[in-house]
């Protein structure tokens, strides 16, 4: 089968979405199928091998100067081709260049009006240059936020259009008013556009189903698979300090500030003598002065040098972090959709302790690779915490349940198996409609 998969890059980031993506793709790859993984708004960063189109549509440059001025929305394409061109978005991306929710909200709504919004020129390069190329027997949009692209998209090339799901409510609920409710009703408006959605979890699918009102009959699960051969083994707790890991972009919703509050309560036990906090992932300008802050406090409390922040970390560095921690947790403060590095952490044999919300409770109840607790209570993620370290048999055989539960459940090769079944029917049933027609 022949598939048209786009991903929506997200500047210098590892974003979870876009690393969910081309693990999508290189392993329906490896079955044997056609996939052109098609970035748009900037070049897709991964930590392992990037199976995404050289060129990149919807330039972000190209798409916020048109929705601020009429001029870029006329310009020759050559021109376009420069503004899009991968070092110049890297170039843009690597300065963290904000933009107002003011802006974001109009930009939002412009996407999703597709070919009557002020990107229709891009539209127009992205079905010109789809036309050049054998059809794809399918065609997959990385999330609701670019509904605006599925009519036009089908209108050109006769194909069935599905949408994955996962996690763009969390942009939609930062949106200011007016912008978040006409969003919302812009994407309920196009549903009908979709012939079928896939979330990543079933958390995503009940909660993503009510809110922008999707039949339940165009609505499937495909949970999360990562590369569980990529990790190694891990043995909890080898020594008297407790090691505490995180891994997760670093921002108030990942809930960081929960975790220390929770290490230093864990500090204050007598028979914890010592310990290292751990923490790494992206940075952006806008949360600097969030980790300083959460920096001081451990300062404050005696426990700056027990605080480790390494940074973004690829595929490698993410291996050696998982060599040097003992326990993992990410106590994100919403309800959390996918859970990638909560899977990374299972699949190195390290046990965990997340709030009981969003997929990871269904990840721990199916994989029983560490403990939930109440969500947002620093108290009880220091319970959890607690608990294992004090016992140390129990975190080995939740570390050891955690590997083998992401090997059965949540491996790259079982995501792209459930994949394609729903992308075969799909598309099976979208052609003997279309003949019957």
């Amino acid at each position: 089968m022949k598939i048209l998969s786009i991903t929506a890059g997200a500047a210098g980031m590892y974003c979870g979405s876009c690393l969910r993506d081309n693990t999508l793709a290189l392993e329906l790859k490896r079955m044997g199928h056609d996939v052109i993984l098609l970035p748009i708004y900037t070049p897709t960063l991964t930590d392992q091998t990037n199976v995404s189109q050289n060129r990149v549509f919807f330039g972000g440059i190209s798409v916020y100067l048109q929705q601020s001025n009429s001029f870029f929305r006329q310009t020759p394409w050559f021109i376009d081709r420069i503004l899009d061109s991968n070092w110049l978005l890297n170039l843009f991306s690597g300065f963290g260049i904000q933009t107002s929710p003011q802006q974001l909200g109009a930009l939002t709504l412009s996407m999703l009006q597709g070919e009557n919004g002020f990107q229709k020129k891009e539209l127009t390069k992205l079905v010109e240059w789809l036309r050049q190329e054998t059809p794809p027997d399918i065609i997959n949009l990385p999330n609701s936020l670019l509904i605006g692209l599925a009519q036009p998209l089908k209108a050109a090339l006769k194909r069935p259009v599905i949408c994955t799901l996962q996690g763009e409510d969390l942009f939609l609920r930062g949106l200011p008013e007016p912008y978040q409710s006409k969003a919302l009703k812009l994407i309920r408006s196009k549903v009908k556009s979709i012939d079928g959605f896939i979330a990543v979890s079933d958390y995503c699918a009940g909660h993503m189903q009510s809110l922008l009102e999707i039949p339940r009959n165009r609505l499937h699960t495909v949970p999360l698979g990562i590369q569980t051969e990529c990790y190694g083994n891990n043995h909890p707790l080898k020594s008297e300090i407790i090691r505490i890991g995180f891994l997760s972009r670093i921002s108030p919703e990942k809930g960081l500030h929960t975790l220390c509050e929770a290490y230093k309560q864990l500090r204050l036990r007598k028979d914890v003598p010592s310990g290292k906090l751990n923490v790494a992932g992206y940075l952006g300008s806008e949360n600097k002065v969030y980790l300083k802050s959460l920096q001081s406090k451990m300062s404050q409390w005696g426990l700056s040098k027990e605080f480790n922040f390494h940074g973004t970390l690829d595929q490698k560095g993410k291996i050696r972090f998982f060599e040097n921690i003992d326990i993992f947790s990410v106590p994100a403060t919403f309800e959390e959709p996918k859970g990638i590095p909560v899977l990374e952490a299972m699949a190195s044999g390290i046990p965990v302790v997340q709030p009981s919300k969003g997929a990871y409770t269904e990840i721990l109840e199916k994989t029983d690779g560490g403990i939930l607790t109440d969500s947002n209570s620093s108290d009880s993620l220091e319970k959890g915490i607690y608990s294992l370290y004090k016992n140390r048999q129990l975190a080995k055989t939740l570390g050891q349940n955690g590997k083998k539960g992401v090997c059965n459940f949540y491996d790259s090769s079982h995501m792209a198996s459930a994949a394609m079944e729903i992308f075969t029917d799909i598309a099976t049933k979208f052609i003997s409609t279309a003949t019957h027609s």
